[in-house]
């Protein structure tokens, strides 16, 4: 073997081919900027980029045929994360493979830093901190939100903290063979399906990895319809999760259910005349605004002004998606993931 081709192996060693799998659906707006910072890495590897593309209309594929003819599209007809995410898996090469959404974007340096933490560490899944940037002044005001304890309680994917093991990350990086043997991501879960996947690999005995050095930049919903809804979606679908894995309960899952559940008996004895009931929502009013106050003054930035509705909308549509089952025709399969990914015909 020449050196050339020692130079080679050995670079293919450290950095083995790498396949980035995007799910995503009407993303014409975001898709450019991430797909731009997916390419700019500076990875050593071969780098293949997959879309999963669930698009109503043919714009997004348009573009994305016409600015990036090396990406890779896939249909994703079910138009849902996991079936995406398991199209892409199938069509890819790569031995590493990293998730990334259309409204994120890598910075410099993300993909050799998330392969070096995988070695490093021999998790089975490496992640890191999802960093929320707003464009508008409601966006900076979900960004804080996110990104405080009284939003985000525990969450270090969402706070910060130091590297080490966790519960789950944001997006991911796998190795190939560990994806297959667990049965990937369950593609029936609409929500959740990240962190139902790390369980999984914490039940196996794999490390799910926390580097905070993995920042990502997100872009947060752009209406306060659009927070409710995710949110609501958030709750529901992680009760799915919890109810099939009940080890996984931690004490941050029952906050916005159970202020949910305080608040409603709250407001029915108020109406049935106890009027001491009024306690818990003056309680929680006055929480709202202090903390916002002190945020705000801290982060010192006026679209702080914003996070007492930001809030409330984001822990009252968790709260009330945890007590609602999924829609019909959205029910958790009987089948196990790896049951299902055997059945795949696409």
């Amino acid at each position: 073997m020449n050196v050339e081709n020692q130079q080679t192996s050995k670079s293919g060693d450290l950095f083995p081919p790498l396949s980035v799998i995007i799910p995503a659906r009407n993303a014409e707006a975001t898709i450019g900027q991430a797909l731009d910072a997916v390419l700019a890495q500076d990875y050593p590897g071969s780098v293949e980029v997959i879309i999963a593309d669930g698009s109503d209309t043919p714009v997004m594929a348009e573009l994305v045929r016409r600015l990036y003819p090396t990406v890779r599209l896939v249909p994703n007809p079910e138009q849902l994360v996991g079936f995406g995410f398991h199209a892409a898996l199938q069509a890819a090469t790569g031995k590493v493979i990293v998730r990334c959404d259309a409204h994120t974007f890598f910075p410099a340096g993300y993909l050799r830093r998330a392969v070096e933490t995988l070695k490093r560490t021999g998790a089975g899944n490496v992640g890191g901190r999802q960093r929320p940037v707003g464009t508008t002044f409601f966006e900076r005001a979900v960004a804080v939100a996110m990104t405080t304890a009284i939003g985000t309680p525990g969450a270090h994917y969402r706070l910060g903290g130091a590297e080490g093991p966790t519960d789950t990350v944001y997006l991911g990086t796998y190795r190939r063979e560990t994806l297959d043997a667990t049965g990937g991501v369950d593609p029936f879960l609409i929500r959740a399906e990240d962190y139902e996947l790390n369980w999984r690999l914490q039940e196996r005995g794999e490390l799910v990895w926390f580097d905070p050095d993995l920042e990502v930049l997100y872009q947060p919903r752009s209406t306060l319809r659009a927070l409710a809804s995710q949110y609501f979606d958030y709750g529901r679908w992680k009760r799915v999760v919890l109810r099939r894995h009940p080890a996984a309960w931690l004490p941050r899952h029952l906050a916005g259910a159970l202020l949910t559940l305080g608040l409603a008996i709250s407001v029915f004895l108020t109406l049935a005349g106890a009027l001491w009931a009024t306690a818990l929502p003056l309680a929680y009013l006055l929480a709202l605004a202090v903390g916002s106050l002190v945020v705000g003054i801290r982060r010192r930035t006026p679209s702080a002004c914003l996070l007492p509705l930001v809030l409330a909308t984001m822990h009252l549509s968790w709260g009330i998606g945890f007590f609602l089952p999924p829609r019909v025709g959205q029910a958790e399969p009987k089948a196990t993931v790896s049951g299902h990914q055997g059945e795949r015909s696409e």
